[in-house]
């Protein structure tokens, strides 16, 4: 009986590897279309939006009307009023969240939109596959399906692009998010396939705790969504640039303009990535509670300063970091972008680093 229930397992862990790499496949095409909508979508946003940053600047800084106003006295109610015609001035450049966003937004044509929605349909797809390889790898080994670096690539993979569809659901409009996204989720799976692979079911005795399905779900939940804001604030960068150009009345390069003419205004970047961030926060703050008290039934203590504990730390520290320069410090812009950049690679070291290259009591990657 126990020989049956053996190759009964092994066979789920099987259809779970074919499902995890017919998602991979669905991803491919759906990288495909979301590659085809960027560079097919109309392309009449470029000359609209550098118009609209550039053009007419130095009238558009002038007052109106730009010589000294009269004065005109009126006599009302026999008492003598001056009067003083209003001056009227414009920005030289308009608000930058005016910009037109990018695809699935504002300013794509129907060829574009139509491999966007398509695009869209494929992640769906991909995602289904993705989660039922999840799922059918928990029935396999028995237990939750993220013990070791391998488990929680693939699970990761999921929270992220259940993020992104999740935004779609609600009408919030991320296709622009679709490449980038679909890039990086493949370039994951395709890591968690080849290197970081483990045919191990079996956990140590720390890991075998009802913790495991708090502190490590909550982990992966966090990471996915940072990795999310992290994607946003890096495209930030590049769009702030890119519109800081404009705005100096430069003429960026063709390639360039076709690629940030794809992505929504640097301000509507700058506040989805702030958005994500400050809502998973306190998750991640409960997350690295959880694992202290997790410890302290493991190991008998809270804290050890054990390098996962710190890496933990550090991206808490610098995410905290991120969140009360804006909140107090005023902080806008690159220099904040550039710490949740920071945050999301603290979260990489303490994820990959720690588990390969550190001597760690949560060495448990399985590589």
């Amino acid at each position: 009986m126990h020989v049956v229930t053996l190759a009964a397992d092994e066979n789920l862990a099987d259809t779970s590897n074919v499902l995890v790499y017919s998602a991979m496949a669905v991803y491919a095409l759906t990288f495909l279309a979301y590659t085809a909508e960027w560079i097919l979508g109309s392309r009449s946003k470029v000359a609209r939006t550098a118009a609209a940053l550039t053009a007419e600047r130095a009238a558009d800084a002038a007052a109106v009307p730009a010589q000294r106003p009269s004065v005109t006295v009126r006599s009302r109610g026999g008492t003598d009023v001056l009067e003083r015609p209003q001056v009227v001035t414009r920005s030289s450049t308009p608000a930058r969240d005016a910009v037109p966003d990018g695809p699935g937004a504002a300013g794509g044509d129907e060829r574009g939109d139509t491999y966007g929605r398509i695009a869209v349909s494929l992640t769906v797809l991909a995602f289904a596959l993705h989660l039922l390889g999840v799922v059918t790898r928990a029935v396999a080994v028995e237990r939750g399906p993220w013990g070791n670096m391998y488990e929680f690539s693939v699970a990761l993979g999921v929270v992220a692009v259940a993020g992104f569809l999740g935004f779609l659901l609600f009408r919030v409009d991320v296709r622009w998010l679709g490449l980038p996204l679909i890039t990086t989720v493949l370039l994951d799976l395709g890591l968690a396939v080849t290197v970081l692979y483990n045919e191990q079911t079996q956990l140590v005795p720390a890991l075998d705790s009802m913790w495991m399905w708090i502190h490590v779900p909550l982990a992966i939940i966090c990471g996915g969504l940072f990795f999310l804001g992290a994607i946003a604030s890096g495209m930030f960068l590049f769009r702030d640039r890119y519109e800081s150009k404009l705005e100096a009345g430069q003429t960026p390069g063709r390639f360039a303009a076709s690629v940030m003419e794809r992505l929504p205004s640097a301000l509507t970047l700058d506040r989805f990535g702030y958005r994500i961030n400050a809502a998973v926060f306190p998750v991640w703050t409960f997350t690295i509670i959880a694992g202290a008290i997790w410890a302290e039934t493991a190991w008998g203590r809270y804290w050890g300063w054990d390098p996962k504990e710190t890496w933990a730390f550090i991206t808490w520290v610098v995410y905290a970091c991120y969140l009360h320069a804006r909140a107090t410090a005023g902080w806008k812009g690159r220099r904040v972008a550039y710490l949740a950049v920071i945050g999301f690679t603290c979260f990489l070291v303490n994820y990959f680093g720690v588990n390969i290259f550190f001597n760690s009591l949560h060495g448990y990657g399985g590589v």
